[in-house]
């Protein structure tokens, strides 16, 4: 018996002939690579080092697992591109906002902490949210257009 009966009942089926599907699940790696990846390395006296990851600050960690769910969730919500896009965009505004609180971090470091490169991360993630929410665009635009073919092609008979 499962333990959690109402996640064992949903399907979770991804629809991966889009490429908004692609941008998505390649944000959502992104962002769970986060929570494995070093943020920083402080160089103390000496010459030691201490890494620093995402997940020592408890606000950055709230921040990683809300971006991560909202990503998995817009990448599941594919019949429903109307809250998808929503969701989509919400992700990327976290993820600009994430970004922003890094860059504030890295101006305002104390001397002797080297950030790196995984500190651009959540923008890449987020660039990919963008071009998700472009593509989910471009399907509901065409799904509106097949729609109203359909409709004229009622009236004219």
């Amino acid at each position: 018996m499962p333990i959690f009966p109402i996640i064992a009942g949903l399907k979770l089926t991804v629809m991966w002939q889009r490429i908004q599907t692609l941008y998505l699940a390649l944000a959502c790696g992104i962002v769970a690579a986060l929570f494995f990846s070093p943020l920083a390395v402080a160089i103390g006296d000496g010459g030691a080092q201490e890494t620093i990851y995402f997940t020592d600050n408890v606000y950055f960690l709230c921040l990683m697992i809300s971006i991560a769910l909202a990503n998995l969730l817009a990448l599941v919500l594919f019949k429903h591109r109307g809250l998808q896009m929503r969701v989509t965009v919400i992700a990327g505004l976290l993820l600009l906002g994430f970004q922003i609180w890094l860059a504030v971090r890295y101006f305002t470091a104390p001397e002797g902490i080297v950030f790196k490169f995984t500190a651009i991360l959540p923008l890449v993630a987020a660039i990919l949210d963008f071009l998700a929410l472009r593509g989910i665009l471009a399907d509901q635009f065409l799904v509106e257009s097949y729609g109203r073919l359909r409709s004229s092609k009622k009236n004219r008979r």
